[in-house]
């Protein structure tokens, strides 16, 4: 019941003048287009991307995001989001003002059939993020991360990714983002407020807790 209070709590808009972060649309229409890409196109299209998110989407570098295993609508949302400038990244606009729709939905169902990424465990002790994670923070209305990124860090619905074993350093410097604000293309701002309500020791130790969840 503490759950479902919690996320009610957070769907709330906070100020009447919120919109979505995105020009996104999840209809009927653009989940089954998305879901209708070509792998094979999109394994075509990858190679130019190995050079900054690895072999199969599997990223070596703490500044770039694994992709493989990545739910398909959203990596098909973030490069929709790079394209109209919602989301900011010099290299990464260029690249998708460059792709069709066709080719962000065929990419984004290619990286999402990959073999996840799995990092080396650490021996950080995270016992503020596995509460966060399964409890929440009822102090700060706070619902648990598992209940939008799902119990195993796989992630669901639409633009809920999924953490389980992305790069600590990756994860820890997104959150820092919205944070601050850098990042903005949450939908009305959730990840903002959550965000802004973590420690920067929460959020280290939240890197390592989905870093080591294997897949």
């Amino acid at each position: 019941m503490k759950k479902i209070i919690l996320t009610a709590a957070l769907c709330l808009p906070l100020h009447v003048s919120a919109q979505p972060s995105s020009q996104v649309a999840w209809t009927a229409d653009q989940l089954n287009f998305v879901k209708a890409g070509d792998p094979a196109k999109g394994e075509q299209l990858s190679k130019t991307c190995s050079g900054c998110h690895g072999e199969n989407g599997i990223s070596i570098s703490p500044n770039n995001p694994s992709l493989a295993g990545q739910l398909a609508t959203y990596l098909y949302k973030q490069l929709q989001d790079y394209s109209n400038g919602d989301r900011q990244d010099p290299m990464m606009n260029a690249i998708a003002k460059g792709l069709s729709q066709q080719d962000a939905a065929d990419l984004s169902v290619w990286f999402a059939s990959q073999p996840p990424a799995f990092q080396s465990r650490s021996p950080m002790v995270y016992e503020k993020a596995e509460a966060l994670v399964k409890d929440g923070s009822r102090d700060r209305i706070l619902p648990p991360c598992e209940v939008c990124h799902g119990g195993d860090g796989k992630g669901q619905v639409m633009d809920m990714p999924g953490l389980s074993g992305q790069n600590a350093a990756y994860t820890s410097a997104t959150l820092k983002a919205f944070k601050t604000g850098e990042r903005h293309n949450d939908i009305y701002r959730r990840m903002r407020l959550i965000a802004e309500s973590l420690s920067d020791q929460e959020i280290e130790e939240l890197g390592y807790y989905y870093q080591n969840i294997r897949n």
